[in-house]
């Protein structure tokens, strides 16, 4: 058994989490179920948030970006290493650290445009990315600046390696689905609940999976009350559990463009920026702040029951009897509430934790498992959930110090 470490910070920049898990390789190469150990969540340094929220507007120059990616390593770092110091985790025992970093820019690949490509114009690869429609990244968290200071081996930047191939790469949680649930004869439905929400169908069968995102998760909610309370967030859903929905203003955020692009479609916290909250509450603002975020929970539970009905086949829907959701979202009690009300009534939701994964934490174990899997030299994307086409081993590796011949002091 090897213990391993997983970090995430997602699209709703809400904090850090980090957790401890152990796993083994499996008969053929790939993970066993991981076990979750222990976790930690932690804030963001109050110094360094504005330089991440000025990233995700474009507002942050070349020389910024530049030093924005060490700075976010060394937070990574930092955390990781006060979660070892409270947990009493030596890091020489730990096999590798994986993280995804902080995603400032994500851009959906044109899949219509790639399916039509001759295997002629594949082979120009300047041209997928200088006029053409694969997709593209960037996420802040320097590899080499984390694993030196943790002294552990750790993998980052997972997306780029499935992009190559034209995989959306987001969501990256089927990997994890498929290691949980592949020795089902069923197939199972799971929800990661972020800034962004994403759907997922695990299978026995790789080539039978989906995975997209379904629209917002946290983000228009966060967002909303930034504006009209001056908080983060409604704590435990306390002013959205006590309005109503509004049916007009429902019917507005159901006509987001975002339900256009085919899957497996990726969301971005652009396409529910300042603008388009501005734009909400030109629109709604006579209503009450209570109905205001009642309805915006009840985009995320439209957004997810849409997605599913629109595009999971009918059979695999009859089939299903448990949607396993985590993130963030799953502590709004009022975005629990509407998304059980709008799926097929023959699904039961629940979160991960029947699984033995705390729901806050499911991400930074999917990074963790991903990172294993990468140096162990197996694949760690869903051709079939994000339309690569290929399978890719997913990440950059950065060596720790300790693997140093003869000592650190040469």
């Amino acid at each position: 058994m090897d213990l391993i470490m997983g970090m995430n910070s997602g699209s709703s920049f809400d904090g850090i989490d980090v957790i401890l898990a152990e796993i083994e390789r499996d008969e053929d190469g790939f993970p066993k179920p991981p076990k979750f150990l222990k976790g930690g969540s932690y804030d963001w340094p109050e110094d360094v948030v504005p330089l991440v929220r000025g990233a995700f507007d474009n507002k942050v120059d070349m020389v910024g970006l530049n030093r924005l990616n060490y700075i976010c390593g060394a937070v990574f770092a930092e955390k990781g290493k006060q979660f070892m110091e409270e947990n009493d985790i030596n890091p020489l025992d730990v096999k590798v650290l994986g993280l995804d970093t902080q995603t400032i820019y994500q851009e959906q690949p044109e899949h219509d445009r790639i399916a039509a490509m001759s295997d002629v114009e594949k082979t120009d690869w300047v041209h997928r990315w200088l006029n053409g429609p694969y997709p593209a990244g960037t996420q802040m968290g320097d590899t080499s600046v984390i694993a030196n200071l943790l002294n552990i081996d750790t993998v980052t930047h997972f997306r780029p390696a499935d992009h190559v191939w034209g995989g959306a790469a987001a969501p990256l949680m089927p990997y994890l689905d498929w290691i949980l649930f592949r020795n089902s004869d069923k197939p199972t439905m799971t929800l990661n609940i972020g800034g962004i929400a994403n759907l997922h169908v695990a299978m026995k069968d790789k080539s039978k999976m989906f995975g997209f995102d379904t629209g917002p998760g946290n983000t228009i909610s966060n967002s909303l009350c930034r504006k009209l309370i001056g908080k983060e967030y409604d704590k435990d859903a306390e002013l959205a559990m006590a309005g109503n929905v509004d049916a007009e203003m429902l019917d507005f955020f159901m006509h987001h463009p975002f339900f256009d692009r085919p899957v497996p479609r990726s969301g971005w916290i652009a396409d529910y920026d300042d603008a388009y909250i501005d734009e909400v509450l030109e629109r709604f603002g006579h209503l009450s702040v209570n109905d205001i975020l009642a309805t915006a929970c009840a985009f995320t539970g439209a957004a997810v029951a849409k997605s599913m009905t629109d595009n999971v086949p009918a059979d695999i829907i009859a089939q299903t009897d448990t949607l396993y959701a985590s993130g963030g979202g799953v502590r709004n009690p009022r975005i629990m509430k509407e998304i059980q009300e709008r799926i097929p009534s023959n699904i039961r939701l629940t979160t991960s934790a029947e699984l033995g994964i705390p729901p806050e934490y499911k991400e930074a174990v999917k990074f963790a498992t991903i990172a294993y899997s990468t140096i162990n030299c197996m694949p760690g994307n869903i051709p079939a959930a994000g339309h690569a086409s290929q399978y890719s081993i997913l990440g950059k590796i950065a060596l720790a110090p300790r693997h140093i011949a003869g000592g650190a002091s040469l």
